[in-house]
C-alpha cells in the first residue's frame, strides 16, 4: 500500500466514522435516556429483557405478569452489576449495548431488526452463532452478556431453587 492510497483509505475511513456518529444521535431516540439510578437506558433494557429469557431458558414463570416482573428484576440486577465493573469494563458493555440498541448495527451483527418482535429462534440462533463465531470479538461479546445475565439472574437466591440448589437451613430467599 502506498502513501497515497493509506491517506484515502483513512480519509474515507474518518469520515464513516464521523457519519456514523451523526447517524447515531439522529437515530436514538431522546427518551432512550437512563432510568434513574441506572445505567442502561430503555433500548438497552429492551435488549436484555429479550435476551435474558434466551440465554436463561425456562426458568422464568410462564404467567406473563410475573414472567415480565422476574426479567425486568433480572435487568434491574444486570444495570447493578455493570456499575459494580470497572470503569473500563463499563465503557465496554456500554459499547455492546450501544450496537445493540442501534437498528442498522443490531440488524448487520444479529439480523434482528427489533427486539420486542424477535421469535425465540432467532435469538437462538444469533446468540449460537456468536457463540462459535470464527471472530473472537463476537464470541467475547456472546459470553459478556452471558455471563452478565446469567450471573445476575441467579445472584437472587430465589432463583437458586430453579437451577436444584438446596439452600442451606435457616435461610430464607
Amino acid at each position: 500500500m502506498n502513501r497515497r492510497s493509506f491517506l484515502r483509505t483513512s480519509l474515507v475511513g474518518a469520515a464513516l466514522l464521523g457519519a456514523g456518529a451523526a447517524a447515531y444521535r439522529v437515530l436514538v431516540p431522546k427518551s432512550a435516556a437512563p432510568v434513574a439510578g441506572a445505567l442502561l437506558d430503555a433500548n438497552a433494557r429492551a435488549a436484555l429483557a429479550a435476551l435474558a429469557p434466551a440465554i436463561l431458558g425456562d426458568v422464568f414463570p410462564t404467567e406473563n405478569s410475573l414472567r415480565s416482573k422476574a426479567i425486568s428484576a433480572t435487568v434491574d440486577r444486570v444495570d447493578a452489576a455493570i456499575r459494580g465493573l470497572a470503569p473500563t469494563a463499563q465503557k465496554e458493555v456500554a459499547e455492546l449495548m450501544m450496537l445493540l440498541t442501534l437498528k442498522p448495527a443490531r440488524w448487520a451483527l444479529t439480523g434482528i431488526s427489533d427486539w420486542q418482535s424477535a421469535s425465540p429462534e432467532a435469538l437462538a440462533a444469533f446468540l449460537s452463532a456468536w457463540r462459535t463465531h470464527r471472530l473472537g470479538l463476537l464470541q467475547v461479546a456472546y459470553h459478556a452478556l452471558h455471563d452478565l445475565i446469567a450471573g445476575s439472574h441467579y445472584s437472587d437466591p430465589a432463583a437458586w431453587t430453579h437451577a436444584g440448589y438446596a439452600l442451606p437451613k435457616g435461610f430464607e430467599a
